[in-house]
């Protein structure tokens, strides 16, 4: 655990007056693209705890977007990747490799869904995760089709934005995008028409339909979904959709990818979401939670399908670096000595109870959803009309943020707050968190 005393503490307005001047300097030095949820400067993060140059201490209910699962300073993290600066820090796998690189692609093999053989890959970054899921998924079946989802998001590269569903603010401007991409419904059941209850059976037969006759089942090299959709607003598929799709790849020979960037490790209370329905996907993507903030990412999966790509075919300069893969022994170590699973499960008990009884209180609560710690609130102008409210969303994070909480947005409509605590966070800094997000309710 972290030195920095878990306490919030606002000394000032935030962002406090250095935070500002760092600010005046930012938008001189780096590109306007570049956006931040709230800019206040990082001096030290821990723990449930972000600490910034005014002093500062805010209740951290981001994780970096899910990245700092284990704290962002574990004690496992820092010796082991400190260990491996001393030593060296790169030498490119793909030159002269190097047993980090091959502990992390075992430790994958073990800790993923399924018995069978497995290999992995290792990258830099979500979307080049998924990217190259594609490239062996292609490799392997000869075909050329991807499927995906509504409200799925899967990155910020070429491919990865004709992937992702959502135009503002990831692709607009950015095409033209890469072809034989397909787009089918998914069981968002909160916004599904006939109902939550028929969400799950009706969504997977309508995309099962559009993917035969639009486009030929034999001509699908990969089906990828989140288990649980990330930034289009933490949608939970309605059960039995999962097992549908996944079965009809099966049945056709097409690779089911499940990206768990950013619902894996720990996260939803499993070590992988698709967990849940007891889905054994063929190539499984992962980054953000995996090294305890350093950059790394993979692709694992059936060694059959992972060896289909020649020699030379998979790699990049900084894949699978060496500090990176020390980070992401640490982080595990740290997720199994601590037991972080039931920590997730733990939060999201604390969290669901508390998020309940405030939506008794306040009709702009359309629903409350999630697993693990990985909850989110949908709110709406009323529960009769579901009409999207990201005004309340966007007015709630910023009376969250002068408390100092942290609390990021999404969703399609940008009507979601989603609250993705570190796992390792206290249960006082998190009931702490829910009394501010109450008093915010109040407030609009």
């Amino acid at each position: 655990m972290s030195a920095i005393p878990q306490e919030r503490r606002v000394v000032t307005a935030i962002p406090g007056p250095k935070s500002q001047e760092l600010q005046a300097r930012r938008l001189a030095a780096v590109a306007a693209g570049v956006g931040s949820t709230l800019p206040v400067f990082t001096a030290r993060a821990g723990g449930g705890i972000i600490e910034d140059v005014d002093g500062n201490r805010l209740i951290d209910f981001g994780s970096g977007i899910a990245v700092t699962s284990v704290g962002a300073s574990a004690e496992a993290v820092v010796r082991r990747a400190s260990a491996q600066l001393q030593d060296f820090t790169h030498t490119c796998f793909m030159v002269t490799p190097y047993e980090g690189y091959v502990a992390v692609a075992e430790q994958l093999a073990e800790l993923t869904p399924g018995d069978h053989a497995k290999k992995s890959a290792l990258f830099n970054s979500g979307a080049e995760a998924v990217e190259n899921a594609v490239k062996i998924a292609r490799a392997y079946t000869k075909r050329q089709a991807v499927v995906v989802f509504d409200h799925g998001y899967h990155g910020r590269t070429n491919l990865t934005m004709a992937l992702t569903s959502k135009n503002m603010p990831y692709k607009n401007g950015f095409g033209p995008f890469a072809p034989e991409v397909y787009r089918v419904p998914v069981a968002y059941g909160y916004r599904w028409l006939t109902g939550p209850e028929n969400a799950g059976a009706e969504a997977s037969a309508q995309a099962i339909d559009m993917i035969n006759k639009q486009i030929g089942a034999d001509n699908v090299a990969a089906i990828i979904i989140e288990p649980v959709l990330g930034e289009g607003g933490f949608i939970e598929p309605a059960k039995g959709f999962l097992p549908a799709i996944s079965q009809f790849a099966k049945d056709n020979g097409i690779v089911f990818v499940a990206d768990e960037i950013q619902s894996g490790f720990c996260r939803t209370g499993q070590w992988f979401a698709c967990e849940d329905e007891g889905i054994v996907p063929d190539l499984i993507t992962t980054a953000k939670g995996i090294a305890g903030g350093m950059p790394l990412a993979a692709v694992t999966g059936r060694a059959e399908i992972m060896d289909s790509a020649h020699a030379g075919g998979l790699g990049g300069t900084y894949g699978g670096n060496p500090v990176a893969c020390a980070a992401a022994l640490g982080a595990i170590e740290t997720m199994k000595e601590l037991d972080l699973n039931g920590r997730a499960k733990r939060i999201e008990e604390v969290m669901q109870a508390r998020l309940a009884t405030i939506a008794e209180k306040y009709d702009i609560i359309g629903d409350i959803r999630g697993r693990g710690a990985m909850i989110a609130i949908e709110l709406v102008k009323d529960r009769a009309s579901k009409t999207p409210n990201p005004e309340a969303a966007g007015a709630l994070a910023k009376a969250c943020h002068a408390e100092g909480l942290l609390v990021l947005t999404c969703g399609t409509y940008g009507n979601v707050l989603r609250f993705l605590p570190p796992l390792v966070i206290g249960e006082d800094l998190l009931n702490e968190g829910l009394d501010i997000i109450e008093q915010a309710f109040a407030g609009v």
